[in-house]
């Protein structure tokens, strides 16, 4: 990757970061920083060791799904549709749309919550101002400002970061549990190493990246056709994506290190969502702490509710055969479906916040389904891109093949191993 790095120029290797750390910084949803929260509180610096191991594993799928889109310059659904039978296809969409809407709903709960937190007034409010928000972004940006817009998001995610230097670390006893973690062999501990894996390796993100580097090849000058220009982009691939999850896997380690490292050695071992994290450090860390987690989970739910609602969206336009893009105007008629589909994910996510349904729950349940769901996807991924027929000479290499095949033996182990515990 520094070679890439040098042969580009630093100025010019940034400016290619676009699908990858996006679809990185996405992962770092409010229902993520919920997540690595618990993980953090309840289980202190042992569970730092489950976004190290996923790091490898997460950036060789995507990776994998990235090349799908450009290659065939179209969509992992497209490419599912063409291949597989089309039970495949409406399970793998029908489980996708399911989990981006539990997903949605504790997303916008959270940011409504965390903004109530800082300035007072309606949670409900809130949740609908920004699913609308979201909703407007999405429709009427080009696709260009609202890939710009999105970049700048993602420097939310660096609050977590700062968050860490405001407090005292033990970093001696942080580096023994990277090494040597001190798991208790409880269901609780597994259910939880699940949820990470859940969280940190989603298929919304799947089909997100793949759309967008589907979409990039659309927007250019036209598909490269020489087998050295697809070389060049597959290695600005690799390193959009290799920046992306070490960017996202690294805020997850500092979110479960700043829950470790108050909550946990306060005492507070339950930690039921994003906002509530927030609002327990602030006796524990100061206020500071607490207004920059807060502002993180606005920022990255501003981040992650149009990816998870873009994501399903390019699922069910191509499963359906309808236009889907960003770049479509609504003003001229194009791609009414696809927008559609967008409009009714992130407004079913807002309806849900005014259900009763339990917010732990929803999150939780999302976490799982993510997981769940991400093993038969994974598998159809690999086998996509180690076809000739649909990927030509640009086949998987023999190391990414590994690695995809590792991080969908990796999912698929915790969750035979959760469903044995109940």
């Amino acid at each position: 990757m520094l070679k890439s790095i040098r042969a580009l120029g630093w100025r010019a290797a940034l400016r290619r970061l676009g699908p990858g750390l996006i679809t990185g910084a996405a992962d770092d949803d409010p229902s993520g920083i919920a997540t690595y929260s618990q993980a953090g509180a309840q289980f202190g610096f042992s569970m730092l060791w489950t976004v190290v191991f996923t790091l490898p594993l997460m950036a060789a799928i995507q990776m994998v799904s990235a090349r799908i889109g450009h290659v065939t310059g179209v969509g992992l659904t497209t490419n599912i549709k063409r291949t597989f039978p089309r039970p495949v296809l409406l399970a793998i969409v029908g489980m996708l749309v399911l989990a981006n809407t539990l997903n949605l709903a504790a997303d916008i709960a959270a940011m409504a919550e965390a903004l109530r937190l800082l300035v007072g007034g309606s949670a409900h409010v809130y949740a609908v101002t920004f699913g609308l928000l979201c909703l407007v972004l999405q429709v009427f940006l080009s696709y260009a400002a609202y890939i710009r817009w999105l970049k700048w998001l993602t420097l939310a995610l660096l609050s977590y970061v700062a968050v860490v230097f405001t407090l005292h670390i033990d970093w001696w006893q942080v580096a023994r549990q990277l090494v040597w973690p001190d798991l208790p062999g409880s269901k609780e501990s597994l259910l939880t190493i699940v949820a990470v894996f859940g969280t940190t390796i989603s298929p919304y993100l799947f089909f997100w990246q793949a759309a967008q580097e589907m979409e990039d090849v659309n927007a250019g000058p036209g598909q490269p056709h020489t087998p050295q220009q697809v070389r060049r982009h597959l290695r600005r691939i690799k390193w959009d994506t290799a920046v992306g999850m070490t960017f996202s896997n690294l805020v997850a380690f500092f979110i479960i290190l700043s829950a470790a490292a108050t909550l946990h050695v306060a005492g507070v071992r339950d930690i039921q969502t994003s906002a509530q994290a927030a609002e327990a450090l602030r006796p524990l860390a100061g206020d500071l702490t607490f207004l920059l987690f807060s502002l993180g989970i606005i920022g990255t739910g501003l981040l992650a509710v149009p990816v998870l609602a873009g994501s399903a969206a390019y699922a069910v336009a191509e499963a359906a055969g309808w236009q889907g893009s960003l770049s479509l105007r609504l003003d001229q008629g194009e791609g009414r479906g696809f927008y559609g589909v967008v409009a009714v994910a992130t407004l079913g996510g807002v309806a849900l916040c005014f259900t009763p349904i339990d917010p732990v729950k929803a999150l939780f349940a999302s976490a799982v389904l993510n997981g769940v769901i991400a093993v038969p996807i994974m598998v159809v991924m690999m086998l996509l891109a180690s076809r000739p027929a649909v990927m030509g000479e640009h086949v998987l290499s023999r190391r990414l093949r590994w690695l995809g095949w590792l991080a969908t033996a990796a999912m698929g182990g915790t969750i035979v191993a959760m469903l044995a515990t109940l």
